[in-house]
């Protein structure tokens, strides 16, 4: 399965299988061990696999993360937002424009490479010396990268009840980000129906 960023960044919100919610980045260690996990997606842009998160990085992407998500809700035209974010939304203008912000924060050109036995490619090459900008900046375009790209059309809100992360979705009418919550999304319906049934009220069809 194809990974991007931007989607990475916004499952570090999601459902810990028993109700509540898990946050990735509830710690800095926690958000150091993130950083590490990206190291293949973070390639070329930071050595993200020797970095590690202090509390004021660990603050700036949880900013990041609250202005993507706010904008995959607009992207996906979900109202409302997942429980977890009523009230505390990012309204979608100041996400816009808090993205833009922390991705102009690295200056970067292109730059062509093309050995004389191989073919042309072209890399980014900052002009930004500190880690931590660069970092938060690439996963500024990221996003930028993502909700401007064909894969936003596919993507959706996962369905099943309590889970709050979104998905790229990649087959037919699929409703759920994974199995598991396929299976409660079916429990529940299952167990809507028997208690409308039991209740004396008519079963949805």
């Amino acid at each position: 399965m194809e990974r991007w960023l931007a989607l990475e960044l916004a499952s570090t919100i999601r459902h810990d299988g028993d109700g509540g919610v898990t946050d990735d980045l509830a710690t800095a260690r926690g958000a150091t061990r993130w950083i590490h996990a990206q190291a293949d997606l973070l390639a070329g842009h930071v050595p993200a696999g020797e970095m590690a998160a202090d509390e004021d990085l660990r603050m700036e992407i949880i900013a990041l993360r609250q202005s993507v998500r706010a904008l995959f809700v607009r992207a996906v035209g979900r109202a409302p937002a997942s429980s977890v974010e009523v009230g505390q939304l990012m309204p979608s203008d100041q996400a816009l424009a808090h993205l833009n912000t922390v991705a102009a924060r690295e200056t970067v050109v292109p730059q062509l490479e093309w050995p004389p036995d191989g073919t042309p490619t072209a890399r980014l090459l900052s002009a930004q010396h500190d880690q931590r900008i660069r970092l938060v900046a690439a996963l500024a375009r990221a996003a930028i990268d993502f909700l401007s790209g064909p894969q936003c059309e596919q993507l959706r809100a996962c369905a099943a009840p309590r889970c709050v992360r979104y998905f790229v979705k990649s087959h037919g009418r699929q409703e759920w980000c994974k199995p598991s919550c396929g299976n409660r999304a079916r429990a529940a319906r299952h167990y809507q129906r028997h208690r409308t049934a039991t209740d004396g009220g008519s079963v949805p069809s």
